[in-house]
């Protein structure tokens, strides 16, 4: 199997890494996630000239014809940038949908809009019933002439605050854990009868809660078919988990090397204390989780290249061992970098308390280590 990125992935690997390196330093990222917004404007529109927004779709959907490799790319550059901006709820997630089911008129309207950085927008599909089971669905949407009418609530929406599109699964038929009768409604974010409420989270990012009572959507506003959702939103749930595991290998590997510097500098009884043997070996352990996580990673993207839809058990699988890994060597690979850093490795102004915050995000995020491992475990050879 070969590793090696190619040439067009390789570009776009070194444009990011020179980003990051000369227009994104730590201290920007924090004015960044301390504003209004949560992120910047003027970064979030760089991306959109770069054409990293439109990596993971078809040119005829006015992207450049990327797939899961290209987006594992991506996201492990950013991750070792912290990046703030909303490149998950918005490419990746809304993408994710989009690209899968919407029609031509919606893909004009919302996808190329958002490709172009000109729109902002958000998928809320967490339920506070359903924990980590995307298919747990109590939002109903109710026919009303030629438009539906949804209640319901939405918790843990990422750049929820930041929306003008809300993409919102409610169940439109069948039992309230049956994956049939969902259906996807793309919600304006100033629509009567939407409420939002933002916040930060522990990671420094934004999401906000949505109460929907009595929203009123019209019938183009129904993304693909009645009843038929859950498909597209497993999909893109499945490319957002591979793409913020993307993003911890590079929050582990800037992690690793990171306190590899910091143990030549810190001198104690007279020697930098990267001569200490236990914190070698300790070190040593880090890189090798990195590794890991990273060979697991390229076998999963290259895993989910080779399947067009996305549905095959071995996807699955990959998905599944992949998320298990990065929620384990993440917690390892952070408390490390914490520990051997000392009493400044939890201090605000040090990078490294707000990579682990970041990692123990990603952790819960799509489901924890467990709930994956519960999955792996039930899937045959």
């Amino acid at each position: 199997m070969d590793f090696a990125l190619n040439e067009i992935q390789a570009m776009l690997a070194d444009s990011i890494e020179k980003f990051i390196v000369n227009d994104y330093a730590f201290e920007a990222r924090q004015k960044y996630a301390g504003s209004e917004l949560g992120y910047s404007k003027d970064v979030w529109q760089t991306f959109a000239e770069l054409g990293w927004t439109a990596v993971p779709f078809s040119e005829d959907d006015g992207g450049f014809d990327g797939g899961p490799v290209e987006m594992m790319v991506v996201m492990e550059r950013l991750g070792r940038g912290l990046v703030v901006e909303p490149y998950l709820a918005n490419v990746v997630l809304t993408g994710g949908i989009l690209k899968r089911a919407a029609s031509a008129a919606q893909k004009t309207d919302w996808l190329q809009s958002m490709i172009a950085g000109e729109m902002q927008t958000a998928v809320a599909f967490v339920e506070r019933q359903a924990r980590y089971e995307i298919s747990n669905v109590s939002t109903t949407a109710a026919k009303d002439g030629d438009a539906w009418v949804i209640n319901g609530a939405k918790g843990y929406v990422l750049n929820g605050d930041n929306a003008e599109l809300l993409i919102i699964p409610a169940r439109t038929s069948g039992d309230q854990n049956d994956h049939d009768g969902i259906t996807l409604f793309g919600v304006a974010a100033n629509s009567d009868g939407v409420s939002i409420r933002g916040y930060e989270t522990v990671d420094g990012l934004r999401a906000a809660e949505i109460s929907l009572q009595n929203a009123s959507v019209s019938a183009g506003r129904v993304i693909g078919e009645i009843g038929e959702g859950y498909g597209a939103l497993a999909g893109a749930i499945s490319d957002a988990t591979l793409a913020i595991s993307a993003e911890a290998v590079g929050i582990m590997t800037a992690l690793t090397e990171t306190t590899i510097e910091y143990t030549k500098s810190r001198v104690q009884f007279g020697v930098p204390i990267s001569s200490f043997q236990a914190l070698q070996h300790r070190m040593v352990e880090m890189y090798t989780a990195c590794e890991q996580s990273r060979s697991l990673m390229m076998w999963a993207a290259m895993t989910i290249a080779d399947d067009a839809n996305n549905d095959s058990e071995q996807s699955a699988r990959a998905i599944h061992s992949l998320k298990y890994q990065i929620g384990i060597a993440g917690t390892r690979v952070g408390e490390e970098a914490v520990q051997i850093h000392g009493g400044m490795g939890v201090t605000w102004d040090l990078d490294v308390a707000h990579y682990f915050k970041r990692l123990t995000a990603i952790n819960i995020l799509f489901g924890n280590a467990d709930w994956h491992l519960d999955q792996l475990a039930t899937t045959s050879d």
